[in-house]
């Protein structure tokens, strides 16, 4: 398939899993995932268009979340403070919540699963790793928010 038709298939869900997972700036980071797919040629080789963006769209994410960083850690030695931030009550803020405490990768691999709807095989293609590994961490995250949830 080519770039346009990836583009008018997925760019609205990939564009949805970066507002979601990286915040502002999303549609930046969307142009950035086109160009590195349409240089990088490697979906002609990828099993699945879709998760090929998405692994782009991560890798471009963390990049982008990593200079972020850096600059937030310069504002800091400043002396700026960041405003807390405020949740709702209900039990799907609750959940929302156990779910931001869950560890990074079991975190990121239940939000595909989830809010992307993507498969177990395309989430194991997104993150590089096994599908025996996206089964491992689902089970993980399952665990760990039902005990969460059970303790509130």
């Amino acid at each position: 398939m080519e770039i346009e038709g990836l583009y008018r298939e997925h760019g609205g869900a990939v564009l949805g899993y970066l507002r979601r997972r990286f915040g502002e700036g999303a549609e930046d980071l969307l142009q950035d995932v086109f160009v590195q797919a349409l240089r990088g040629g490697g979906v002609k080789r990828a099993v699945s268009g879709r998760a090929y963006l998405f692994g782009i769209a991560r890798h471009v994410g963390l990049s982008a979340a990593r200079r972020e960083r850096a600059v937030e850690r310069l504002g800091e030695r400043l002396g700026e403070v960041a405003a807390p931030v405020e949740r709702e009550g209900g039990d799907v803020e609750r959940m929302r919540g156990a779910m931001a405490e869950l560890p990074g990768q079991v975190r990121e691999t239940l939000e595909l699963r989830l809010r992307e709807e993507l498969t177990y095989e395309e989430i194991a293609g997104v993150l590089g790793v096994p599908v025996g590994t996206v089964r491992s961490r689902l089970h993980t995250a399952v665990k760990m928010l039902s005990e969460r949830m059970k303790r509130e």
